[in-house]
This record gives C-alpha cells, structure tokens and sequence, in this order.
C-alpha cells in the first residue's frame, strides 16, 4: 500500500488537495482535503473508491458542506476538474504504470476513457445526480449559506476616541468574524481556535474591527473541571480487582482472592463484623457506635472536564464632538447588531451570530506580551446604560447625543484551552 498527495488547488475561497492510496488488491482510494492556503490542516470532504474491477464510488464526508457535496457530485463542477486534475497530476504506481494501472488512476479521476489500451472502456466514474437530486442538493446548499435579506454582511473599522493612537496607546481590539462551525470550516484543526497577531482564527472571514482603549478591572481565571469527588473502600477495591480478573479470563478462585487478602487483617474483619451488624439492625451506625470506626473511602478528587473562560469588559463613553458621538452610536449598534441571530433567506434555518477575535495590543500595533492571550470568543451579552450619571442629559445640535454611556459587554470563549497550545518553550508572553 503506498499513499501519494497532490499540490493544492484553489477554488472559490477554499484550497483543496487529494490524497490517492493504492492497495495490494489494486484497488485505489483519493480523498479529497479541504486545506489551509498551505495545503495543511485538512479536512477530508469527499472519497471516491475504486475497486479492482474498475468500479468507482463516490462518498461525502462528514465534514463537507452541503455546497462541497453537490459540487463534488458534478462532474462538470471546478472542484471536480481541480479534483479530476489532482489525481492525473499523481504517479502513485511509480514513473511508469502499466496501462491496467493508468486505467485505474483514470477511472478514480472520473476519466476513464484517457490513455487506456481499450478501444471502448466502459465510464466507472460515479453517475452524475439525477436532477431532482441536484436541485435538492443546491436547494440546501443555498439555504444553509444565504442570510435573510437585510442582514449586514461587513462593518467599519472603528476606533474610540477619534484621536486614539496605536503606535503609542495601549489598546483593546475587537474584530468581528463569520461564525464558521467546528465540522464544516478550515477552523476544525489541530490548532483550534486561536487568535492570532492579526486578528484572525484560521478559516474564518474579518467582517470589521472595534478598537478601544484598554478598560480598567480586566482580568482573565483558568479553570479546569476537577470536579468529581471520588471514594473509593477497601472491600470495592477488592471488589473492583476481582472483576477484572475474571473478566481478564482468569478463575472464580482467582477474582475473589484481593477480597480474601484484604479480610486477613483483624481491623477489616471488625470493620465488616460491624457492617453485617448494622445491616442486621437496619442502622448503618451501628459499626461507629460498636467499633468506633469507619471504613476507610480513600476520597480522591478526579479530573471531570475542560473549562470555559468568561471575560467581562466595561466601558464609559463621553463623546466630545458631534463626529465622535456618531462613532459611539456606530460602536453601540455594531456590538448589537453583530452579537444578533441570523436567519436564512426563508427564515427556515436560526444562524450562528458572528464572533470576536479579542486582542490587548501595546504601542507598534504588537500583541501586549504582559497581559493574556484569547481563543475565538462569542458575544453573549451586551447591556447599555444611556444615563450613568443618574441622570438624563444630551448635547443640543442636530444629533442631540447622550453626553455620557456606559456599555458592559460579556464574552465566553467557544474552546477550552490546552497545554500544547501555549507552545513547549515560548516565555515571550503570559499565554492565555
């Protein structure tokens, strides 16, 4: 068995290679990778495999769209061609494959009657969908990528206040990101869905940025869910082994002799004196009151599960001009509307609101190395006070602005952190 990959390939604004393996039965199997712009981190969308006797078939993979289904099901699609391309560009069977093996390599590439030695070799490329089933498929397809009419699809890049500098001020920067699922993005990798020093979470769209200065109270806690309070005696040890034993293939002798072994010592043969008396008494306290005593449990805390980081961020705003009042309501709305349910275009489908990447960045645009990093995080709430004063004031003029706002914000990441990714050796920075 040898397995060979191609070059990448882009279309539309994803990047996709094949990798073709070849069997000692000489059947072949290519599947196709949704990649990075690099060719790594792929996501397997579609597998076609083909038999010995030259039969293909084509299936979609668990982490293809709807869309990457049906265009893979098209003969005539570009992810077919650059797929068909992909394949013939391989030499799986070496420099020089016999003509049964170049009809192999041309029936998987959807192409069998290329450089073959029969005069009329039947097509072994998978049938093209019936038209029902295409326009099922494009239906779908459509569905689950439109957006409701009247849905924003981009933002401004805004800052707060006018005059805020980043070469020389300490800010918090916002970027606004289309939500891309764990199973159906180039984010579905090994390296998760970290921010990077640009602002962006592998696979995903910048839609538009808010950049403000850094707020004071911030502060970030790591948890982990060593939750489970575990206990564990003496006899349900024994128990435990024994069972294991037994069911490891060994004698109804030898699973019951941890459980011996442990009632020869005179303390468990009081203990379990004590426990039979109780239980005869219908009072399990009854071995307390007699022996003074009680199993031992050997608690032990256990890990359960990873956990989630939370962070809250408040900021005041006090709009010094009629410009810089807009760009506080631009600001408002933009964290409103972006953090907001989506719908399709026939309101079928609820759809994923848009994410954040968060940054602390210091003076040359430069992620700040003494405050902590973040994972891709979703707004989950966001509240406005319009009189934080206590009391009701604007600023006469035409826009008649609040002359002062208070907006709390609430961001939970959607990943746990994970020690590999705070790298074997980086002391650069504080990490997440």
């Amino acid at each position: 068995m040898a397995t060979t990959t191609s070059g990448i390939n882009k279309v539309g604004n994803n990047f996709y290679n094949t990798s073709v393996t070849t069997n000692a039965d000489g059947s072949l199997k290519a599947t196709t990778f949704r990649t990075d712009s690099q060719g790594n981190n792929g996501v397997p969308v579609s597998t076609v495999n083909t038999t010995s006797a030259g039969v293909s078939t084509r299936t979609p993979e668990p982490g293809a769209t709807a869309a990457e289904t049906a265009a893979f099901n098209n003969p005539n699609s570009p992810e077919r061609q650059a797929y068909t391309q992909q394949v013939q560009s391989q030499n799986p069977y070496g420099a020089n494959p016999t003509a049964e093996q170049q009809k192999a390599i041309n029936t998987a590439a959807g192409t069998p009657n290329k450089a073959t030695n029969s005069p009329n070799p039947p097509s072994q490329a998978a049938a093209p969908p019936t038209p029902e089933q295409s326009a099922a498929a494009a239906a779908a397809a459509a569905e689950a990528d439109s957006f409701k009419a009247g849905t924003r699809k981009k933002y401004e890049n805004l800052r707060y206040p006018e005059n805020l500098s980043l070469e020389t001020q300490d800010v918090i920067k916002f970027t606004i990101l289309q939500y891309k699922p764990s199973l159906a993005g180039k984010n579905a990798t090994q390296t998760g869905r970290i921010v990077d020093l640009n602002g962006i979470v592998a696979g995903t769209t910048v839609l538009g940025s808010i950049t403000l200065p850094i707020p004071a109270g911030i502060s970030d806690g790591n948890t982990v869910g060593w939750a489970m309070d575990d206990s564990l005696n003496d006899l349900q040890e024994a128990a435990a082994q024994g069972a294991n034993i037994f069911l490891s293939g060994g004698s109804a002798e030898e699973a019951s002799q941890p459980a011996m072994d442990k009632l020869k010592g005179p303390e468990l043969k009081d203990t379990v004196r004590g426990i039979i008396t109780g239980m005869a008494a219908q009072n399990q306290n009854v071995a307390k009151r007699t022996l003074g005593a009680t199993p031992n449990n050997n608690q032990e805390l256990l890990f359960g599960s990873a956990g989630l980081r939370n962070f809250t961020f408040g900021f005041s705003f006090y709009p010094r001009s009629e410009p810089e009042a807009i760009i506080v309501r631009k600001i408002i709305r933009t964290f409103k509307q972006s953090m907001s349910v989506k719908r399709s275009e026939t309101s079928l489908l609820l759809k994923s609101p848009h994410t954040f990447a968060i940054q602390y960045m210091t003076t040359g645009k430069k992620q700040h190395p003494y405050l902590n990093r973040f994972k891709e995080c979703a707004l989950t709430s966001c509240s406005v006070d319009y009189t934080p004063d206590g009391t009701y004031m604007t600023y006469g003029g035409s826009e008649k602005s609040m002359t002062a706002y208070k907006m709390t914000l609430q961001f939970g990441e959607l990943e746990p952190l994970f020690d590999d990714e705070y790298g074997e050796s980086d002391y650069n920075n504080v990490g997440f």
